[in-house]
């Protein structure tokens, strides 16, 4: 529906009223599966509608392929008429399915609502300014010449660090950092990145060819490509958001990503400094969802150690540190948060002993022992785990608070990589996709009462729990309230949601 409501825009024409998307409401029963008109016409109604390449050619190099708007309307007629009334048979068959699958909710107070949302954002954009980029990209070339001098003299030769086939020899062959060095089925040495994080510790050149490729990919995919990006009618930067994308419930966005810009960094905060309000009378707000994931982990755990410690506004990584090692709050040092931090968001997405101890440069044996005494702190977390395995063996799928369903197809595979990663998902996917849920939820009540209000501030963008706001300087008081009362109140899961809020002239 977004797409046609797009086009529509386009030629002036706005639609109101009910929306029904057939993709959505096969997305909220099935997450896992594809959404495409073609195939689930197929799958329920058992019937093949016309390939589009009837009509305009299939893709093939070096061909131009035919557009609709070229051709005759009476050349479409019989593919439009079809493609309606295949999505209105489809409407009615999995709104029935959604209803009966008990995921209507997460359809119809969540994804349809959605629509017109998203289709704003887009539309509005984000004002991105393009010198401070440039100037962040000349830094970055100096930055990328630096390391990759410090990488040659490490590796003891002149070689391109950005070629796998080099690097591989110098690790592997000149350096020796892995006797068992696994090569790919080309037959030159594994490089990428979880092989080089494994081996980080052996030399210090590895940390440093790690460094340089984050640096290399943040100037390629931000600091050269969202110039490019910039939309010259408008001045501001357009991304699409795909709604029914993920498996897990959370939005994707793309030409450009903004999802992936890192946050933690100092690099790709700088990134964020090239997100600017619209002009002088505009500052930009950013709503962020502080710690969501572990919030919703304790509302479906049940767990009444991790809840009390929401409830009393604890530092939920100081407050599980203090039970794991047994100290005092005031005693917990960096280096204790630090772990248990890695502990909690790790026992989130069933984060092993193994890659525990990698995380944290720990023996096995001692990232075995903080797991263990973290489920004798909060016996809750480690019973819901226990449960989502088992429902999702026997149903074969996993659900979230509204309903939504994703199938897990490997969870009893006698593979077993294939079920570790199946079982991994019961446990996570009720927790990001409720917390995909929320914000979601979220963004169209902010957006309805930003309407109702008759305000004149813009929700620009939506990055996993966090929301950016185009705010009229007069208007910020009342934006700051108002979106920080509908975020934390617009679904009781049984834990208090905490939201932060920044203002600023820019993201960062």
């Amino acid at each position: 529906a977004k797409f046609d409501l797009t086009i529509l825009r386009q030629y002036g024409v706005e639609v109101r009223g009910e929306l029904h998307d057939s993709m959505l409401a096969h997305y909220v029963i099935d997450a896992s599966d594809r959404h495409g008109m073609d195939h689930l016409a197929r799958q329920y109604l058992h019937y093949d509608p016309i390939p589009i390449t009837e009509l305009i050619g299939a893709k093939k190099k070096g061909v131009e392929q035919g557009n609709m708007g070229d051709l005759a309307p009476e050349q479409i007629s019989d593919y439009s008429a079809e493609d309606a009334d295949v999505t209105f048979q489809l409407d009615h068959l999995l709104r029935k399915a959604a209803a009966e699958a008990g995921c209507l909710r997460a359809l119809t107070d969540c994804e349809e609502p959605l629509i017109p949302v998203l289709l704003g954002m887009e539309t509005e954009g984000v004002r991105v300014d393009a010198e401070v980029l440039h100037k962040y990209g000349r830094e970055l070339d100096r930055e990328l010449l630096d390391l990759e001098i410090k990488i040659r003299d490490l590796g003891g030769g002149n070689f391109n660090p950005s070629s796998p086939k080099q690097l591989g020899e110098v690790l592997f062959e000149h350096l020796k950092l892995d006797p068992e060095a696994a090569r790919t089925a080309t037959g030159q040495y594994a490089t990428s990145e979880d092989v080089l994080f494994k081996i980080q510790h052996r030399h210090p050149i590895v940390p440093l060819i790690l460094e340089h490729r984050m640096c290399s990919k943040l100037k390629s995919t931000y600091v050269d490509k969202l110039p490019e990006c910039i939309d010259p009618a408008t001045g501001r930067v357009h991304t699409n958001f795909a709604q029914a994308l993920t498996e897990t419930g959370r939005l994707s966005s793309s030409d450009p990503n903004l999802q992936n810009i890192p946050v933690r960094t100092e690099r790709g905060q700088r990134i964020r400094g090239a997100f600017v309000a619209r002009d002088a009378d505009h500052v930009l707000l950013s709503a962020d969802y502080s710690q969501i994931e572990l919030r919703v982990m304790a509302a479906l755990s049940k767990d009444a150690g991790m809840i009390e410690a929401f409830r009393r506004g604890a530092d939920i990584h100081a407050e599980t540190a203090a039970r794991v090692y047994g100290v005092m709050p005031g005693l917990v040092t960096s280096e204790m948060r630090s772990a248990c931090k890695m502990v909690n968001f790790g026992i989130i997405y069933g984060i092993s002993a193994f890659g525990l101890s990698q995380r944290l440069d720990v023996p096995r044996k001692q990232a075995a022992e903080l797991i263990e005494t973290y489920f004798v702190q909060y016996p809750g977390v480690k019973a819901y785990m226990e449960k989502a395995i088992s429902e999702a063996r026997e149903k074969g799928y996993a659900v979230t608070l509204l309903g939504r369903r994703r199938f897990l197809r490997d969870i009893a595979s006698r593979n077993a990589t294939s079920r570790q990663s199946a079982e991994r998902n019961a446990i996570n996917t009720p927790v990001q996709g409720t917390a995909a849920d929320l914000i979601k939820l979220a963004m169209v009540r902010v957006h309805r009462e930003l309407t109702e209000h008759r305000l004149k501030t813009k929700m620009v963008l939506q990055i996993h729990d966090e929301l950016l706001f185009d705010v009229p300087k007069a208007e910020v008081g009342a934006v700051r309230d108002l979106v920080k009362s509908a975020m934390t109140t617009v679904l009781d899961i049984g834990v208090p949601l905490d939201v932060s809020v920044g203002v600023g002239d820019t993201w960062l």
